[in-house]
């Protein structure tokens, strides 16, 4: 019976993956996560290969519950400048292109009139 004991203490959370720790399911290799997105326009387009994609959110206000609008402004790469001001483009979360960039265009979902 003492072999049972054995081979529980055998995996310590020293030596156990971080996904056997928290009980998660390990991702298969070179699997990426879920990557971030939003929808927002472009509100400029002077830089090269780059545009400001402003984004608008509608939450409701902790307290007062009134609901608040929330812009924000990113960076985002636009590797064959089509983009244009006006512009409703979706963006997509990348690994750090720049100090401020983080962001890629990943489809123009409406060009501006």
């Amino acid at each position: 019976m003492p072999e049972t004991e054995t081979t529980e203490a055998a995996e310590t959370p020293a030596t156990a993956t971080p996904a056997a720790v928290s009980g998660a399911p390990a991702a298969p290799a070179g699997v990426r996560s879920r990557r971030k997105t939003r929808e927002g326009v472009v509100v400029s387009d002077r830089m090269t290969n780059t545009v400001i994609v402003a984004v608008r959110e509608l939450k409701p206000h902790s307290l007062y519950k009134k609901v608040v609008q929330h812009r924000a402004h990113f960076k985002a790469h636009d590797e064959r400048n089509e983009c244009g001001i006006g512009d409703r483009v979706r963006i997509v979360e990348t690994r750090r292109l720049s100090k401020d960039k983080r962001w890629r265009v990943a489809e123009i979902l409406e060009k501006a009139k």
